[in-house]
C-alpha cells in the first residue's frame, strides 16, 4: 500500500481582527494555485490521495483552507457565505496568489461560489463536487437534507459552542476504534461511496483529517449548517467565473437535482454526472477536474508564485 503523501507545509495566517485561518499546501510551491474548500465536516487535510499526487505531477499548488471553528482556524460566525471571500482575499494576498482556481467539496461548494462571485477578477475557474444548493431565497432548490437547515440553522448557530465541544470529545474518544466506526458509517452510504473508501489511503485520509482537525474544535460543521439555512448573500446568476460541477446520480446526501439546479442558475456552467456515483464520487475524478481547471487557465503567467506566508 502506497503511503499517504503528507502536506508540504501547514500553517495559518492572522486576519485583521486577530482571528487565524489555517491551511495546508500540497504540490510545488511555484505551481498554479488552486484553493480547496473541504466538506462538512472536514479540515485542511481533506485532500484525496490522488489529488495530492496529481498536484506534483500537474504543477498545481494545492492550498486547502480550513473554515472557522476547526483545526487552526478561529471560530467565527459569518453573516453569509459572501463574507468568507473577504478572508480568502487576505489569505491569497498573504500567500502571494494573484490568480487562482477554487474547488468546493459538498459543504465547501457555497464557499467556492462565494469566492468566485466576490473575487471574480482573480478566480480562473470554480469546480463544485457534490456542492449544496441554496435552501432559501428565490434561487432555492427543492428537497434534500440541506433544506432542513432553514429550520434548525438558528439553533445550531446559538449552540455551536457546546455542540462543537461535544462533537470534539466524541471524535477524540472514538479515535482508537476509527476503523470500526468508519465501517459502520459506510453502511449508510451508496455503493459508489463505498468504492471510494475501498482505497486504504482514502480511509486513512478521512480519519487523519477528522482526528487532526478536531483537536482545534469542531464548531465549523455547525457554523456551516447555520449558513446553509440563510440567504447566501449573492445570486448564483451573478457569478461570472466558469463553473464546472460534478454530481453522482446515486448521491443520497446532496441529490443530483441540486446539481441540475445549480447548473440552471450558474450562467455558462457545465454539469458532469458520474453514473452510480455517490456523494463523494467527485473525489475519484481528480484528473478530470484538473484537466478542466488547467484548460481554463489564461495563457499569460498566473501571477506571483512561490512566496510563502
Amino acid at each position: 500500500m502506497a503511503a499517504l503523501r503528507p502536506p508540504r507545509l501547514e500553517g495559518s495566517i492572522r486576519l485583521p481582527d486577530r482571528r487565524r485561518l489555517g491551511y495546508a499546501e500540497y504540490g510545488p510551491s511555484r505551481g498554479r494555485p488552486v484553493l480547496w474548500f473541504h466538506g462538512t465536516p472536514g479540515a485542511r487535510r481533506q485532500i484525496p490521495p490522488a489529488a495530492r499526487e496529481a498536484a506534483y505531477a500537474r504543477d498545481v499548488r494545492l492550498v486547502s483552507v480550513e473554515r472557522p471553528g476547526i483545526g487552526a482556524s478561529t471560530p467565527h460566525a459569518y453573516d453569509s457565505f459572501r463574507a468568507w471571500a473577504d478572508d480568502i482575499r487576505i489569505l491569497a494576498d498573504a500567500l502571494d496568489l494573484e490568480r487562482f482556481a477554487v474547488v468546493g467539496l459538498s459543504g465547501g461548494g457555497p464557499y467556492a461560489l462565494a469566492t468566485a462571485h466576490e473575487l471574480g477578477s482573480r478566480v480562473v475557474a470554480a469546480a463544485i463536487l457534490g456542492g449544496v444548493a441554496p435552501a432559501v431565497g428565490p434561487e432555492a432548490a427543492p428537497g434534500g437534507i440541506v433544506g432542513l437547515t432553514r429550520y434548525v440553522g438558528p439553533m445550531l448557530a446559538r449552540s455551536r459552542g457546546p455542540l462543537g465541544a461535544g462533537m470534539q470529545g466524541l471524535v477524540q474518544a472514538l479515535a482508537p476504534v476509527a476503523d470500526t466506526v468508519t465501517d459502520l458509517f459506510l453502511r449508510l452510504l451508496p455503493a459508489g461511496d463505498r468504492r471510494v473508501f475501498a482505497d486504504p489511503a482514502t480511509r486513512e485520509m478521512f480519519q487523519d483529517d477528522l482526528l487532526q482537525g478536531s483537536r482545534g474544535g469542531m464548531q465549523a460543521m455547525f457554523l456551516d449548517a447555520a449558513l446553509m439555512g440563510r440567504p447566501w448573500g449573492f445570486a448564483l446568476r451573478d457569478v461570472r467565473v466558469p463553473v464546472r460541477l460534478w454530481f453522482g446520480d446515486a448521491d443520497n446526501v446532496v441529490p443530483l437535482e441540486h446539481g441540475e439546479h445549480l447548473a440552471k442558475h450558474l450562467q455558462g456552467s457545465v454539469l458532469r454526472v458520474r453514473p452510480d456515483g455517490g456523494h463523494l464520487g467527485g473525489l475519484g475524478a481528480t484528473d478530470e477536474i484538473f484537466d478542466e481547471i488547467l484548460g481554463l487557465w489564461p495563457a499569460e503567467p498566473a501571477g506571483r508564485r512561490g512566496v510563502q506566508a
